[in-house]
C-alpha cells in the first residue's frame, strides 16, 4: 500500500452531489512529462523528474516521509506514478515551509487510514494559516519595495529632465 491510497479527494469546490475537483496546480505541473504507459521508475529517473536528488529521495524514505518503495529482485528502487504524485505533494508542502516533522506526521496519518481524517484536516488547516500569515508578511514587504522603487524611479526621471 502506498501513502496516497487512502487519501480522499477533498480539494476544490464542488456543487451538491458532485465530486470535488483537483485545484489548478495540484500535481499537474511536471518538469518532465511521465513516459506514457509506464509506472516504474528508477531513482535517477525520479530525481530528474522531480528535481530532488537521489540522496534526498533515499532520506525521505528512511525518515518515513515516503511510503514503502518497491524494489527489484536486485534491490533497486522502483517508484510508481503514485509515488510521483506523493512526491509532488511533499514538494509543495516543503515549498510552503511545512517542517519535515509535520510532513512525516502527515504521512503517518495517511498510512493509518480514514480514521485520521480529522487530524489530517487539523494539521493542514493550521499550516494553511501559517502560510496565509507569511503571504501577508511578504505582501507587506513587497509594498515597501514597490514604494522605494517608485521613489527612485521618480528621482531618476526628474534628474533626466534637467
Amino acid at each position: 500500500m502506498t501513502v496516497t491510497q487512502s487519501e480522499p479527494v477533498t480539494s476544490g469546490v464542488a456543487a451538491a452531489g458532485e465530486l470535488p475537483t483537483r485545484p489548478r496546480g495540484c500535481g499537474t505541473e511536471l518538469p518532465h512529462p511521465r513516459p506514457a504507459g509506464r509506472d516504474r521508475y528508477t531513482i535517477s529517473e525520479v530525481a530528474e523528474h522531480t528535481g530532488l536528488s537521489a540522496h534526498t529521495l533515499r532520506w525521505y524514505e528512511r525518515i518515513g516521509l515516503m511510503p514503502h518503495v518497491d524494489r527489484t529482485h536486485t534491490g533497486q528502487r522502483r517508484f510508481t506514478n503514485r509515488d510521483l504524485d506523493w512526491l509532488s505533494l511533499v514538494t509543495k508542502l516543503r515549498l510552503t515551509g511545512m517542517p519535515v516533522a509535520d510532513m512525516v506526521r502527515y504521512a503517518e496519518l495517511v498510512r493509518a487510514g480514514e480514521c485520521t481524517f480529522a487530524e489530517r484536516e487539523q494539521l493542514l488547516t493550521a499550516h494553511r494559516e501559517d502560510v496565509r500569515q507569511r503571504i501577508a508578511e511578504l505582501q507587506s514587504t513587497l509594498d515597501v519595495l514597490d514604494y522605494k522603487i517608485d521613489i527612485y524611479a521618480d528621482a531618476r526621471r526628474a534628474s533626466e529632465r534637467f
